[in-house]
């Protein structure tokens, strides 16, 4: 019985010993590691009867194909050729679905693949691109690390019409932990559309017609306005005091006009472009979340509730707008309706939460705790929170230098005072008709 025991016990010491080494000893020289960054650079041009697709990424991204090397890791460059195409295919090809229209484009032609230099700035253009790949290649005697230069490979897809709408799915995410593609379009006559993106995007419509425009920014509004802590948060301090759609229709309303406002104008280059910008309007939302949610400890009325939930949706709008600097080269040529449509999405958000807001607190109010407890206590928890977001932002506000107020901040310093002044003046109007409309409802 013991000497069975000593057995297994054995065994496992084995077992452990045996992992151990092979955590210490060094890998097979035919497995690469995962590179950290990877910055993919892409040209795709229609012309008659094809589309190009120039792509550059470094050679080190290709993990599971073994690339001829001789003395101390250098490339071999004479028997290389079969391994940077099979490369080429696997990593590349198998990885980009393009699509004509609504058809899936056949596997491409793999024109050429070959090593280029890190130093190499052909792709600074389509045209140098282009020359380079079909121009002399590097010299076989020449020594290079493998793992150190890029590669550069040219596809050829059958298409249709150069005049059709081309849309590619590229999954490259695999290259590498972080993946940057640089993506250059170049419609015949026309400008060259350039888009930047990380991991896998999803389908990129190179050229989108409005309506593909509209559909994506709604699910981008639907999605931001859900996955975003700051606005829930906000929103639930909106709902907390008014739980009937009647008085929250003013509110949310109000909210809604004025971040819509701010998004558009920062959409179309109004807004501050200093580094300080983006940490002060994140520290002022922390404020504005804290504000509300201390009104409704110490009691808040509709009259005020929804032209503080205006002042503050200028804030949130361009907190908004943060979101879409990196998704508004998807737009094409319909930046105003990707930007109405993004709205649409944060609104139909917005109206998703109420939904669910409004009778889960009615419940727990009716069910669970007193009103007026319940709200101060889920008050009190959404301040304390918005607390600490507004003193670490406020840290984060503090490593950028304040804007220096010459002559030019001054003349966008006024522009924004008389907006806001124009802006007050309607909110003081809407007031008023509000006003007069509830005491013509009482007669």
């Amino acid at each position: 019985m013991r000497s069975g025991m000593l057995g297994i016990y054995a065994l496992r010491l084995f077992v452990v010993a045996a992992a151990a080494l092979a955590c210490v000893l060094p890998r097979p020289g035919g497995a690469h590691d995962v590179p950290n960054d990877v910055k993919v650079h892409m040209f795709v041009k229609p012309a008659a009867g094809k589309l190009q697709v120039l792509v550059r990424v470094p050679l080190a991204a290709m993990q599971e194909v073994d690339v001829p090397q001789r003395g101390p890791g250098y490339l071999d460059l004479a028997r290389a050729d079969a391994a940077l195409r099979t490369a080429a295919s696997l990593w590349i090809a198998d990885n980009l679905d393009v699509f004509e229209g609504v058809a899936r484009l056949e596997k491409p032609k793999l024109v050429d693949a070959r090593v280029t230099l890190p130093s190499d700035k052909s792709f600074g253009s389509f045209e140098e691109a282009l020359a380079h790949l079909k121009g002399p290649r590097l010299p076989e005697s020449m020594e290079l690390y493998w793992n150190q230069q890029l590669l550069d490979v040219l596809f050829e897809y059958p298409i249709q019409s150069d005049q059709s709408r081309f849309s590619i799915d590229p999954r490259l995410a695999r290259l590498g932990l972080q993946v940057l593609t640089v993506l250059r379009f170049l419609p015949p006559g026309g400008a060259t559309r350039a888009f930047e993106f990380h991991g896998n995007p999803g389908l990129v419509h190179l050229d989108p017609s409005w309506h593909q425009a509209a559909l994506r920014f709604v699910v981008s509004g639907f999605w931001h306005i859900l996955e975003g802590t700051d606005h829930l948060l906000f929103i639930l301090c909106l709902v907390i005091p008014f739980r009937r759609f009647g008085p929250l229709v003013l509110v949310v309303t109000a909210f809604t006009v004025a971040h819509s406002i701010t998004l558009i104008s920062a959409a179309f280059g109004l807004g501050p472009s200093g580094l300080w910008f983006p940490p002060l309007i994140e520290t002022l939302i922390a404020v504005s979340i804290l504000y509300m949610a201390l009104e409704n400890v110490i009691g808040a009325n509709v009259q005020r509730r929804w032209i503080i939930a205006f002042a503050f949706g200028l804030v949130h709008g361009f907190g908004f707008s943060f979101a879409l600097q990196e998704t508004l080269q998807f737009a094409g040529s319909h930046l105003v309706t990707s930007l109405l449509s993004f709205n649409v999405g944060v609104e139909l958000g917005q109206l998703l939460v109420l939904v669910l807001l409004v009778p889960l607190l009615d419940f727990l109010f009716r069910r669970a705790i007193a009103e007026r407890i319940g709200t101060i206590i889920l008050s009190v928890i959404v301040a304390h929170t918005a607390w600490h977001w507004m003193l670490e932002r406020g840290e984060q506000l503090k490593k950028f230098p304040l804007p220096v107020l010459d002559a030019s901040a001054l003349a966008s310093l006024m522009r924004w005072l008389m907006a806001l002044m124009v802006l007050a003046a309607l909110v003081w109007l809407a007031t008023v008709a509000l006003r007069r409309w509830k005491e013509r409802r009482r007669t």
